[in-house]
């Protein structure tokens, strides 16, 4: 079980993202808030279903504090997923921009990235549907404006 220590796995070193990005913590941050939870309410739930692997109150902490932490690994995340009740891609989007630098295409809200991940799933011709569907609600722009 992961204890998400505040060192380098490798170097014993502390580590942070680049540029001490925030994506990760402003998201944690403002998701407990907008579940009322406290710290200890919120540590608690914070356990991956599959693996066990627990994220500890002092980790999540130190994240929404911006102090320096090791990056979380997938089954850490799917503890924070637990805990914050939110799809699991935007906690790998908002993790990958604060820890590697790795800003994902977007064209809106985390909502916006999860759907059109779900995409890739449907046939072909649902999609065509699908997309027909929302051009008939949202036009797309004029050709020469993309």
């Amino acid at each position: 079980m992961s204890s998400m220590a505040a060192t380098d796995r490798g170097s014993g070193e502390m580590v942070s993202g680049p540029e001490q990005r925030t994506q990760l913590a402003d998201l944690i941050r403002t998701r407990r808030a907008e579940l009322g939870e406290s710290l200890d309410v919120f540590s608690a739930r914070a356990v991956d279903p599959v693996s066990g692997v627990r994220v500890t109150r002092g980790w999540i902490y130190r994240l929404e504090r911006g102090e320096r932490i090791t990056p979380p690994v997938y089954e850490e995340l799917a503890a924070l997923q637990a805990a914050a009740r939110l799809p699991i891609e935007r906690l790998q989007d908002a993790a990958g921009q604060q820890f590697h630098g790795v800003d994902p295409v977007r064209s809106g809200t985390g909502e916006s990235v999860a759907y059109v991940r779900k995409l890739d799933s449907l046939p072909p011709d649902q999609r065509d549907r699908l997309l027909s569907l929302i051009d008939s609600l949202v036009p797309p722009p004029p050709s020469g404006d993309r």
